[in-house]
């Protein structure tokens, strides 16, 4: 049954896919931008979807002009930019609260939240997604709306930004640049797909009449692998879809880690594995999918 759908960070990594695929489904996507957001994700779907400039209109008025059966909250500042304190709580807590408050006013039946498994003292992105985690467990006890928490680790895959870890060390090796520096990549991590990812999404709010007030996930494959053994994959991947050897000299160990760096994030994918989900693409697939998609076409400038 198709719904209409409130989707916010449309413009970003996951929220452009989960877009994408939620017109592909058939459902009625509205998405919150900015007015000066760049829309090079969506430009193929921005026909057949509904736009509002959340800097310019009024979240009141975007629910009073539809009615919204499901939020899927994906905006977020991860304060990469040298973005002000300020700015990240603005985003990450009060935004997400207003959302919240004009879903429950406006009887929104559902809320998907994008949460992080990063531990709250590893940065203060990760601290204000707790903030934010935090005043969701509020709200589910009062208020008859359903909430969902979605608990990510660290996503990959095509048309990602530029400046996360992934995509940056694609760049460094197509660049050819003469070395790469990296910590010692003994910190394990669950690398998933973005397809997986937004599966997940899909399959939350197909079963989400089944599940309690408020849920949490955690979305993840189940496997983790050392950084350094990530980065190893990569070069291999690289090299053999390019027909040619990746030339920087790794240099691991020559980065420190940072302050309160978590060397294994602990996640439990067993609930929602118990539920019917599961990942369907291994490590090595997505690395090859990213890849080409990386090498056919510059995504530097994007």
């Amino acid at each position: 049954m198709a719904k209409t759908i409130l989707l916010t960070g449309a413009t970003g990594f996951l929220g452009s896919h989960l877009a994408e695929a939620l017109v592909e489904e058939g459902h009625h996507v509205v998405i919150l931008k900015r007015s000066f957001s760049d829309i090079w994700r969506i430009n193929h779907i921005i026909e057949r979807i509904k736009s509002y400039d959340a800097d310019v209109i009024p979240l009141e008025k975007i629910f009073q002009e539809q009615k919204i059966d499901v939020v899927i909250h994906t905006a977020t500042n991860y304060g990469r930019k040298k973005e002000r304190l300020t700015d990240i709580v603005e985003t990450n807590v009060l935004f997400g609260l207003q959302l919240l408050e004009s879903a429950i006013f406006s009887n929104t039946e559902l809320f998907i939240n994008t949460d992080s498994l990063q531990q709250k003292c590893v940065s203060q992105y990760s601290l204000s997604k707790r903030q934010f985690y935090d005043w969701l467990r509020i709200y589910s006890q009062s208020d008859t709306i359903k909430i969902i928490n979605m608990r990510l680790d660290h996503m990959y895959g095509p048309r990602d930004d530029s400046n996360k870890f992934v995509v940056w060390l694609m760049q460094q090796m197509v660049a050819d640049v003469p070395e790469i520096k990296l910590t010692a990549g003994e910190q394990k991590r669950d690398f998933i797909f973005i397809d997986d990812v937004v599966r997940a999404f899909l399959f939350v709010m197909q079963v989400s009449q089944s599940l309690p007030k408020f849920s949490s996930f955690d979305v993840g494959t189940g496997e983790h692998i050392c950084v350094k053994e990530f980065v190893l994959m990569m070069k291999s991947v690289i090299e053999t879809i390019r027909g040619k050897r990746v030339t920087p000299n790794l240099q691991f160990g020559v980065i420190p880690y940072r302050k309160g760096e978590v060397m294994e994030v602990v996640e439990d994918v067993s609930t929602l594995f118990n539920l019917g989900w599961k990942p369907q693409t291994e490590l090595l697939d997505g690395l090859k999918i990213t890849v080409r998609e990386f090498v056919g076409g510059d995504t530097s400038s994007k």
